[in-house]
């Protein structure tokens, strides 16, 4: 570290190269060893005199942060949820409302044999086995009880079940409108009966710890207009117990994530919402958190290029296409990948054609699509009175779409896919019932798996392989319960489970 800072003639030492480099540097140097044991990684100077104070402070408004906050509140703490956007809810708010639920009543009232430890294969297989096996089991074991929590607070569920790619069986549970917004409104609605306020428009600019490396509280910018840099009046928050981090992925920093993956340039679509840029991340790896996984960036398989970010169109093809009728490359008619194997494997395979598929389904494969009529008023999902209409409006071959969908059908009727191995379900029917229904398919990144290292406890882990006192995380800001690849649903399950327990130890 005696290297000269260009220009300036000065010495540059271990603290000042850390400032200038920022989190990513010190994850590099994690692994060589440079710190053997930090007490206090460079975080914020500590303020001459905290503006406020409560017993535990949340950064996020999604699953896990509100999961945590109604926690730490039950628990008897005061707590200050902050919020940077102008409304809360994050990523959640907008998510599609399935909930991955092994062993459920829902599940046994359909027949459906299934369990936390074939959820937990499911996840670890997606995941290439690169999940931290501790928090994987942790969640499935805990999927039937984060379900019925949410349902203690009035969130209501479809009656079926749905099968979603990459698991075995049908276990996710469709929240009653077809939306995260179900599960958020109703934690929402909870925190405020119970007198906690969200606050909004609150930028986190420093996490700040004491002279023992304790994380004691944050400095914000109150009044923040995103994505104005610099905007509101900056203010100093103390946590007298501790700080949970619920601030969602990085999927909207184009910067970071192409510096994971090149490919990930801004030509590339997100189903984000605008805030989810990881400021926070970045914040808690220059105060000593340990990263993991950080470049493994998911894609989803179900968007559409035919409307910007999440969309509606998706619903359509996770819902009906997938699991009811057949995914084509439009240039040959054939289908190409097993419509339900995990969001990696389609998203790639979409991909490798380097064109959208088209998704078709007919009348009786369109009956779970909760927001149809919606895709169609929007036009992202079109509908046909004959398979040539369709196949027109794609230009897709019609002898090789209606060879495509009679193999499928034979599949249906024999209850095996003899040529990519899906998941046949017990209500399936041959397509063959007019009208017809299609949708286009193009990746758009949506899940950041990596982020920084938590325990079983929630608790983060710093580069000192020892917890960081006083700091906790939940949710995608989170790296290593989903490996390589998450399932779907796996996410609402993640945050609930993990912001409980934030919630529950950082008051203790």
């Amino acid at each position: 570290m005696d290297e000269e800072k260009k220009g300036t003639g000065k010495k540059l030492n271990r603290r000042d190269f850390l400032k200038t480099t920022g989190g990513v540097a010190v994850a590099g140097v994690a692994a060589g060893g440079l710190f053997a044991a930090p007490r206090k990684a460079f975080g914020a100077d500590m303020p001459k005199k905290w503006d406020e104070e409560a017993d535990v402070v949340i950064i996020g408004s999604g699953f896990a942060g509100l999961a945590a906050a109604i926690e730490a509140k039950q628990a008897g703490a005061t707590v200050a949820v902050l919020e940077k956007m102008p409304v809360h809810g994050g990523n959640s708010i907008i998510n599609g409302g399935v909930f991955a639920v092994a062993g459920s009543p829902k599940q046994e009232a359909e027949g459906i044999q299934d369990s936390p430890d074939l959820l937990l294969e499911d996840m670890m297989k997606a995941g290439l086995y690169m999940n931290h096996p501790e928090l994987a089991r942790m969640i499935a074991e805990k999927s039937r009880e984060a379900a019925e929590w949410t349902e203690s607070l009035g969130v209501e569920y479809k009656e079926r079940v749905t099968h979603l790619g990459g698991h075995t069986v049908p276990r996710s549970y469709s929240t009653s409108n077809g939306s995260g917004s179900a599960i958020v409104n109703k934690q929402y609605d909870k925190l405020k009966n119970m007198g906690v306020k969200i606050r909004t428009r609150t930028y986190v600019s420093a996490i700040i710890q004491d002279k023992d490396g304790r994380v004691v509280g944050v400095k914000i910018r109150e009044g923040y207009k995103f994505p104005e840099e610099g905007s509101g009046k900056e203010k100093y928050l103390k946590a007298k117990k501790g700080l949970v981090l619920a601030s969602g992925g990085f999927s909207r920093d184009i910067y970071f994530r192409t510096l994971q993956d090149p490919k990930l340039t801004e030509d590339v679509d997100s189903t984000n919402q605008p805030g989810a840029t990881g400021e926070v991340l970045m914040e808690a790896l220059r105060v000593g958190s340990t990263p993991v996984q950080i470049s493994w960036i998911q894609l989803g398989p179900w968007t559409s290029p035919d409307e910007k970010g999440m969309g509606i169109g998706y619903v359509f093809n996770a819902m009906g296409g997938f699991v009811y009728g057949v995914m084509v490359d439009p240039k040959t008619g054939k289908r190409f990948i097993n419509e339900l194997a995990n969001r990696k494997i389609r998203a790639d395979a979409i991909i490798r054609t380097g064109h959208p598929a088209v998704c078709v389904a007919d009348s009786e494969g369109v009956k779970r699509v909760p927001v149809l009529d919606k895709t169609l008023e929007k036009g992202v999902v079109k509908k046909f009175d004959t398979i040539e209409a369709l196949a027109a409006a794609y230009d897709i071959p019609v002898k090789e779409l209606k060879e495509t969908i009679s193999n499928m059908n034979t599949y249906i009727k024999q209850g095996k896919d003899e040529e990519f191995g899906r998941p046949m379900q017990t209500d399936s029917k041959p397509i063959q019932s007019p009208p017809y229904y299609a949708c286009r398919a193009w990746p758009k990144v949506h899940h950041t798996m990596g982020g920084i290292q938590i325990n079983k406890e929630a608790q983060v882990i710093g580069l000192d392989r020892k917890p960081i006192p006083g700091l906790y995380a939940a949710g995608e800001i989170a790296g290593g319960v989903h490996g390589a690849v998450r399932l779907g649903s796996c996410a609402v399950l993640d945050c609930i489970v993990f912001g409980r327990i934030a919630g529950k130890n950082v008051s203790a």
